[in-house]
């Protein structure tokens, strides 16, 4: 890749290794991936379908409920067909543009999520906090508009992360330790200095996740005091247990998102790579797999628009037949 004393080129490609150490069980490992991926697929595919076809659902709630699954359907999407590749067919190679596009939709689509998740927050803030004002407060412009910041902030701070990695010489290996082309992973492998991609990194993990986490903890700690206020039994279990499908979700997704992203500046020497990889890859693919059931369980008017829904369908079955 050398072309003079002074100049480089990128490489045309490059090779992902998957879960370094472990390559011996790459096709065991691909199997409980494989399983979540098709239960993320039947899941959130199912709660948009749900979403859409019941009137009863088509609330401010709901909408970001549906901005939330085909973000984690893009996602899991992104990365989980590659990984799954080079487990089962040994398909390890990348092209040098390819890489960079995933890497812009593997943090693009994850920075969506976690404001996806502030909407969920406010909806709820302003369900339980200011419940005879809540349709004029959340309209369907002010959802629309909302979910198009959130889109917005998501894509144009992500949007360096590959036009850094375009900039970098790379004249060592061309092998990712990885399953998909993250950010620090690809930099990594440059011969210069990538000061400036860490701390990119840290700003952007400060500006979405922290910021973001302090956001939701701020309007549920406002929930809850409201919620403990209310003077009706029942309605407070009704809060408390859409505001558990909330905080589950919250958990699901930034425990792991914030090990993987202060893994790489702060433990790479002391955490076994396989471990951070493994982590990376439960990060992308646990919130798709387990949001659709979370909230299906949690979630009073799902469980009764699904049971609806089966339930019209077998009558339709009985009378066709």
């Amino acid at each position: 890749m050398l072309v003079s004393n002074n100049s480089y080129v990128a490489p045309k490609s490059f090779i992902r290794n998957g879960i370094p150490g472990l390559e011996r069980v790459h096709m065991w490992i691909s199997l409980p991936f494989c399983t979540m991926y098709i239960i993320s697929l039947v899941g959130n595919l199912g709660l948009v379908y749900l979403i859409h076809h019941e009137e009863s659902l088509h609330h401010p709630m709901y909408f970001f409920l549906a901005m939330l699954s085909l973000i984690d359907l893009f996602t899991c999407t992104t990365t989980l067909p590659n990984a799954l590749c080079i487990c089962w067919f040994n398909l390890k190679k990348i092209n040098f543009s390819a890489c960079l596009v995933q890497m812009f939709f593997v943090h693009g689509f994850t920075g969506v999520e976690s404001g996806v998740l502030i909407l969920l927050a406010l909806d709820c803030y302003v369900a339980i906090c200011y419940p005879l004002h809540y349709a004029t407060i959340l309209t369907n412009s002010i959802v629309a508009k909302a979910g198009l910041a959130t889109f917005l902030r998501g894509v144009l701070l992500m949007i360096p992360f590959p036009i850094l990695a375009k900039c970098l010489p790379f004249c060592h290996s061309n092998i990712i330790s990885h399953t998909y082309c993250d950010h620090m992973s690809v930099v990594k492998l440059s011969c210069a200095s990538i000061k400036v991609n860490v701390i990119y990194v840290l700003m952007v993990a400060l500006l979405i996740g922290v910021f973001d986490l302090c956001c939701i903890s701020i309007s549920y700690t406002m929930i809850l005091r409201a919620v403990v206020s209310l003077s009706s039994a029942d309605a407070r279990q009704k809060a408390f247990s859409t505001c558990t499908a909330h905080i589950s979700a919250i958990i699901i997704t930034y425990v792991p998102a914030f090990f993987t992203f202060f893994t790489h500046p702060f433990g790479g020497h002391t955490i076994p790579p396989s471990l951070h990889i493994i982590v990376a890859n439960l990060y992308l693919l646990l919130p798709p797999t387990l949001n659709p059931i979370v909230y299906g369980v949690k979630t009073k008017q799902i469980r009764d628009s699904v049971i609806k829904l089966f339930q019209g369908e077998k009558s339709a079955s009985i009378q066709g037949n």
